[in-house]
């Protein structure tokens, strides 16, 4: 259903999962029915100014997955807008509704209703200019914000929004274009905010001066959970430029007039420390945990062969580009917060909570991220920042240092796994696939809930592999802070996966993609699968120490392929020179962008696969910097990287983090190919 807004001018909106099949001769409410409040909750609200700007104010966050690109083509598609004419500008956090951002379920979740938004506002804007010009409204039509009669004549979209504001019935139809007509949405487009990112425009929660708040970081335990037992802080606020000097439960903070004095006085502050509760563990301690909570696979069929394998992976920072950084002024009645947060309407009851306030005396403003990959589900800066600027008494710009982030931000869960593969006459028979993981007992700050639609242990339905078991285990580690890392789950269990069905290959005398070929159960995944052994020539003849990896993945509505060609020929310095995905998201509606995602899933896939990942040293996090948290850098970047997106159509599914288990799982078998070896451990150099 969409409805037309009480406004001065044309304001439509669509409740978020709007039934497409409601839209068109659909009963609006009268005018007086439905009043514009500001906050638009649980619904997407569309206005045509009389600026000719068409504003589309977002639920949902941008994080450099292009999310704002898409809606903004979306918008364009229906009303025949100049891409450049729509605004879509982050949404602050709201009452009730949906504004949560991860599941890579923002452009599905968002097609239809934006679609319906655009084709209905266009309707009545042909409807006004009709009534202006006296003419029937079917010989009208729409491009480049404007509407244009037979005889040459042109009416801006923002002339007509208040006319069409007053429409209550258009005259033409109101239904989204048929794929058929569609000139924007499919059509790879650069970002609408390039220009701005790349020149310095686009705007950061570091880049804000509201509330003129003030530069703020904290000197924080040097192990997981640790606390002040005691502060000397005389030299710190001796220091020019000092102006507070407050405790907090995760160490002492420092509010200063720049970054430069706040830095410089927490290196002075005299700090004695309680050791956190893992103070004695470390990484071998936790790996044998892991692999002793790993439940127990059931009995393999009888008359069968078995290929088993375990499987480790460490933990992962997300380690986005943009450090955590978040902006607060908390006063005695209201709160005001701006920061990048995926689950703004969360944030702000758990910051409510932490400064005991009520929800509703707490604003949370939504600025853009500099990078997130499940990072900005968690709002643990912008909560402690509400804290600092409480007990200072001023606003507060803080930001965590990278150090910061790496040694006691959130992190994907080490892993273990035990796979069982039984097969006879030349097939698997049955499956079995068990785990363990580090599980959350952190109570330093509350966590965002979130699993995706990940395969569970011993749900491998990609291939006929008979009958499928399994179960998973934990290990509790206090003071261990997780996060939902890009693809969750999946990037664990379905490169083990991966890797596995390589070895049942072997095993079995066939070549994996041929092997593959005949056992997955996706014409889908087939096709993926296909494009990319054409496209990246499988089977070529390779140097010693060279070999080509291939692993498919489907999630999200979606599946992917992946290829990769590595250089191992050091298998202490192995280099991947060439990638190939392709992917099936069905209706793509920015293949560029696609392209993009694909391409930043495989820099994973590669990163934690060969190099990057933390370890704990007596309770604490080594990794402090990229120096030493081994992410791929532009050097250990493939030279040849190819994403091939298939034209399937139909209802868009979910892109963001469907690459990262198959090119995570390529990387892996490439590596295996070319050295000869089986790898257990991940990433490599642990």
């Amino acid at each position: 259903m969409v409805y037309t807004l009480a406004a001065s001018t044309l304001t439509v909106a669509a409740p978020l999962g709007c039934d497409t099949s409601q839209a068109e001769g659909a009963t609006p409410p009268r005018l007086s029915d439905v009043v514009v409040t500001g906050t638009d909750d649980e619904m997407l609200v569309l206005e045509v100014t009389r600026e000719n700007k068409v504003v589309v104010r977002l639920p949902r966050v941008e994080v450099g997955q292009g999310v704002t690109t898409a809606v903004a083509m979306m918008i364009a598609e229906e009303l025949d807008a100049r891409l450049v004419d729509v605004d879509i500008p982050l949404a602050a956090a709201r009452n009730k509704g949906n504004q949560f951002t991860g599941g890579s379920s923002s452009v599905s979740s968002l097609y239809d209703p934006a679609r319906n938004l655009a084709a209905t506002a266009r309707a009545r804007l042909v409807t006004a200019a009709a009534q202006r010009w006296r003419l029937p409204a079917r010989e009208l039509r729409t491009r480049d914000t404007m509407v244009v009669a037979p005889d040459g004549r042109t009416a801006t979209f923002g002339s007509l929004t208040e006319a069409a504001a007053r429409i209550r019935r258009p005259k033409v139809s109101t239904k989204p274009k048929p794929a058929s007509r569609h000139k924007v949405i499919g059509k790879p487009t650069n970002r609408i905010d390039a220009r701005d990112i790349v020149t310095g425009r686009a705007k950061y929660t570091g880049d804000l001066t509201a509330a003129g708040a003030k530069p703020t970081v904290v000197a924080r335990p040097p192990t997981l959970g640790g606390k002040v037992v005691k502060v000397d802080d005389r030299a710190a606020r001796a220091l020019p430029g000092v102006l507070e000097v407050v405790r907090v439960p995760g160490g002492v903070a420092v509010v200063a007039d720049s970054f430069h004095h706040a830095f410089k006085a927490r290196d002075a502050l005299k700090i004695t420390w309680k050791a956190g509760p893992l103070a004695g563990v470390s990484d071998a301690e936790i790996r044998s945990r892991l692999k002793a909570a790993v439940p127990a696979l059931g009995g393999p069929p009888r008359g069968s062969a078995q290929i088993e394998a375990r499987f480790e992976f460490a933990f992962v920072s997300h380690a986005p580009m943009e450090v955590l950084t978040a902006v607060a002024d908390v006063g005695d009645r209201r709160a005001e917060i701006w920061f990048s947060s995926q689950t703004p309407q969360e944030a702000r009851e758990t910051i409510a909570q932490a400064v005991g306030l009520p929800g509703s005396a707490v604003k949370v403003h939504v600025v853009r991220g500099g990078g997130s990959f499940g990072r900005r589900l968690n709002s643990d800066a912008a909560i402690e920042a509400a804290l600092i600027s409480k007990a200072a008494g001023r606003p507060v710009k803080l930001m965590w240092s990278r150090a910061d982030d790496l040694r006691h931000g959130r992190m994907r869960p080490a892993s273990h796994h035990r796979i069982r593969a039984s097969h006879a006459q030349g097939r698997v028979v049955a499956f079995a696939h068990a785990t363990a993981s580090v599980s959350e007992s952190y109570s330093g700050v509350r966590t965002a809930s979130f699993r995706a639609a990940s395969p569970l242990p011993s749900d491998s339905g990609l291939y006929n592999f008979g009958r499928l078991s399994g179960d998973s285990g934990s290990v509790e580690l206090a003071a261990i802070p997780l996060g939902a890392w890009r693809s969750v789950d999946s990037g664990t269990v379905r490169t083990a996966e991966e890797i596995v069905v390589d070895e049942i290959a072997r095993g079995l005398g066939k070549d994996p993609v041929a092997f593959r070929r005949t056992t997955l159960r996706s014409k889908s995944v087939k096709a993926v699968l296909d494009k990319v052994a054409s496209a990246g020539h499988w089977g070529r003849t390779m140097p010693a120490g060279q070999a080509q990896g291939v692993a498919v993945h489907e999630e999200y509505g979606s599946c992917v392929a992946c290829l990769v060609e590595i250089d191992a020929a050091d298998p202490k310095n192995p280099r991947v020179t060439k990638v190939v995905m392709a992917a099936d998201v069905g209706t793509a509606v920015n293949p560029r962008g696609l392209q993009a995602q694909l391409m930043g899933t495989a820099i994973d896939g590669i990163s934690t696969i060969l190099s990057a990942g933390l370890h704990i040293d007596k309770g604490a996090v080594r990794e402090g910097s990229y120096a030493d948290f081994r992410y791929a850098r532009q050097r250990h970047a493939p030279l040849s990287f190819e994403a091939h997106i298939l034209p399937t159509g139909g209802e868009p599914g979910g892109a963001g983090e469907l690459g990262v288990p198959a090119a995570a799982g390529a990387v892996a078998n490439a590596y295996a190919r070319a050295t000869g070896t089986k790898p257990r451990r991940f990433p490599l150099d642990f």
